[in-house]
């Protein structure tokens, strides 16, 4: 069996917030939403993350915030998403920097809901 991709569910308050911050600062296309069931499926290249909103969640007793990963694959690509995501309003901690002793290069964002998303890239591969 070849393991599949995972799908976060990033929790949200309010999904209309969330979809509006992900689809305008984030830059991800919004491929379903159900206000009603409060839930919605995201993507942006070969990335895919739902969004549930709290009424959504309530059965499973989860809350946020959570903190999603995304790894690329040089400096130049963290350099550009991040200058994509500055102009687009996105709520930034400032630019890409090298973190030590996990030696990767990175920068964070927030969204409304105080969720994380770490962009980031392995400077281990730089050395290999």
């Amino acid at each position: 069996m070849k393991f599949p991709a995972m799908l976060p569910e990033i929790p949200v308050a309010d999904l209309a917030t969330a979809l509006a911050y992900y689809r305008d600062c984030l830059g991800f296309a919004i491929d379903w939403d159900n206000a009603e069931l409060g839930l919605a499926g995201l993507s942006q290249g070969a990335a895919q993350l739902f969004i549930g909103a709290s009424h959504y969640r309530r059965h499973m007793k989860t809350a946020g915030p959570s903190v999603v990963w995304v790894s690329l694959a040089s400096r130049t690509e963290v350099d550009e998403l991040y200058g994509r995501w500055r102009a687009a309003g996105a709520n930034l901690d400032g630019p890409p920097v090298e973190n030590e002793p996990w030696r990767l290069y990175e920068f964070l964002a927030f969204d409304p809901d105080g969720n994380i998303v770490r962009v980031h890239h392995f400077l281990v591969e730089e050395a290999a």
